[in-house]
């Protein structure tokens, strides 16, 4: 008999780092070099509105005549981030990261954020389902 497959709140990063909408985008950056982590959800008002990831500030780093000192998270922060809810299963989660080719998912429970599911938790959900479920 298989095992059901666990939800994505199992194996996601709970609490994760945010920003400010309003913070500036080098005060991003130092949170995520900081850290060591490359995406950023951000807040308003203490609710999510988007991810802001270490390619989208490189990409603004790389525009001419542009003063990114000045620049805010919000002024480069896309909004339309890939979500999910704590309780869905870890599959459907991988499965829809790989399909829209995104490096996180955002969770969320009754609304609020709870965690974030980046690549490295997957791989790290990996090995253990490797271990537990297939080692000897």
């Amino acid at each position: 008999m298989s095992k059901p497959i666990p939800p994505v709140h199992k194996y996601m990063t709970p609490g994760p780092i945010t920003i400010g909408h309003d913070q500036k985008i080098t005060k991003a950056e130092e949170v995520m070099r900081e850290n060591r982590i490359r995406h950023l959800p951000v807040l308003k008002g203490g609710k999510f509105t988007g991810v802001l990831t270490d390619r989208d500030i490189k990409f603004v780093q790389g525009l001419r005549d542009l003063e990114i000192d000045k620049l805010l998270v919000d002024d480069v922060v896309r909004e339309q981030a890939f979500t999910v809810d704590a309780e869905s299963p870890l599959d459907q989660v991988a499965s829809e990261m790989a399909e829209q080719k995104v490096g996180s998912a955002v969770v969320l429970q009754n609304g609020k954020l709870v965690g974030i599911f980046t690549t490295v938790d997957a791989l790290r959900a990996l090995s253990e389902l490797l271990r537990t479920r297939l080692g000897h």
